[in-house]
């Protein structure tokens, strides 16, 4: 082969590849973001209304000086912001 053959045979080469590779990578819609948005605000929702409903029902069910709903509340606030975290990361992984 002719050096000018191999050039243009490396360019059609590179050209497939890449083409190839666009074709498997799929871009994401904002719909796509919109959904991540709301799965990461649920998650982080989720467990604050479930920590805070379980703190007032435990300061009903048995008053005490400590605020057992706040102390669950903040305790869902962590569990949240950790779910949080891990679905970020998960998604940074998919890319």
């Amino acid at each position: 082969m002719t050096p000018q053959h191999t050039n243009e045979t490396e360019t059609i080469t590179r050209k497939a590849t890449r083409m190839a590779l666009a074709r498997k990578k799929h871009r994401q819609s904002a719909w796509y973001g919109l959904g991540m948005f709301g799965l990461v605000g649920w998650s982080v929702a989720v467990p604050i209304v479930a920590g805070t409903a379980l703190g007032l029902w435990i300061d009903r069910r048995w008053p005490a000086e400590t605020s057992w709903t706040l102390v669950f509340m903040l305790v869902g606030v962590a569990l949240g912001c950790l779910n949080a975290w891990y679905w970020i990361q998960r998604e940074g992984r998919d890319d």
